[in-house]
């Protein structure tokens, strides 16, 4: 059912005027350096969700991604559709791409974007399993469609809201020439650019926080625990002696409300007493 969908996170709930940038890099590596010159000039930290393949071809250009300060997260090993892969084999892809970026940052990651955005409820509960979080995100740059720059500009400063991720591309043909500009113009409108792991509201899911019907990561809603001293128990039982039950009938209108309303107060229990009280026509009822 739709109540039951697993969703990875697309965006955030913040307050403040933050956001996230991000690349994925599974193909080329033409641009990388070139990238990370012009987030340093803006002094902006991205995150990175780099195939596992990558990895292999190209350890300089993550180790320097790391080095930059950005971080270097898992975008599958072999770009597989996660979908069409078992629980085990999701894990063992996950993890062997882990392993790669471990063993070039120093770091394991947290976070993963699963290939081709593509994910249903075994992908997203295999992630989980593993103790890391399924990554979307909530503005797409196009930057994959080659557009001219003034258009990847548009398509995301038009649509960043507080606690948006966005998406690029390295090896995107016009990702450098509209990067500074999209930077520009969201640092003089007050955002603040940060890793998505420092974007996201910490805890475990379902327990710190919990992800909406769009992907909205939220804070979890804590309710108070029932006060358990004030706590009735009702009974639908006769009473066994009429004394008993007179003192029941005898209670005015008033009382017999607060009770019906009480959390756990049976609704034929209600009906039974008032019935009673009809029938018999008791002289109590002149106090209600």
């Amino acid at each position: 059912s739709a109540t039951d969908r697993q969703l990875p996170i697309y965006c955030v709930q913040r307050d403040q005027k933050m956001l996230a940038i991000s690349f994925d890099a599974a193909w080329g590596n033409e641009d990388t350096q070139q990238l990370i010159n012009i987030l340093g000039k803006y002094n902006v930290k991205a995150t990175f969700f780099v195939v596992g393949d990558w990895v292999d071809k190209y350890p300089e250009s993550v180790k320097a991604l790391h080095d930059a300060g950005h971080e270097v997260m898992n975008h599958s090993n072999s770009h597989a559709h996660m979908s069409q892969l078992s629980s085990e084999a999701i894990v063992a892809d996950v993890e062997a791409c882990n392993d790669k970026i471990e063993a070039v940052t120093g770091v394991r990651p947290t976070l993963i974007r699963p290939p081709y955005g593509e994910y249903d409820n075994n992908v997203i509960t295999s992630i989980r399993s593993i103790g890391m979080e399924p990554i979307q995100w909530d503005v797409d740059s196009l930057d994959w469609k080659d557009l001219p720059a003034g258009e990847d500009h548009g398509a995301v400063v038009s649509r960043v809201q507080p606690g948006s991720i966005v998406l690029f591309h390295n090896a995107a043909l016009h990702t450098p020439e509209a990067l500074p500009a999209i930077l520009e113009t969201l640092l003089q409108e007050g955002y603040t650019f940060v890793p998505i792991s420092e974007l996201i509201l910490p805890g475990e899911y379902n327990v710190d926080y919990t992800i909406d019907h769009t992907g909205r990561q939220l804070p979890a809603q804590h309710r108070h625990p029932p006060d358990k001293s004030a706590a009735r128990t009702f009974t639908c039982a006769a009473p066994a002696e009429p004394d008993a039950a007179d003192e029941l009938l005898i209670a005015p209108r008033a009382m017999m409300s607060s009770y019906s309303s009480a959390p756990g107060f049976p609704a034929e229990c209600m009906a039974r007493f008032q019935a009673k009280i009809d029938r018999r026509e008791r002289a109590a009822l002149l106090y209600c």
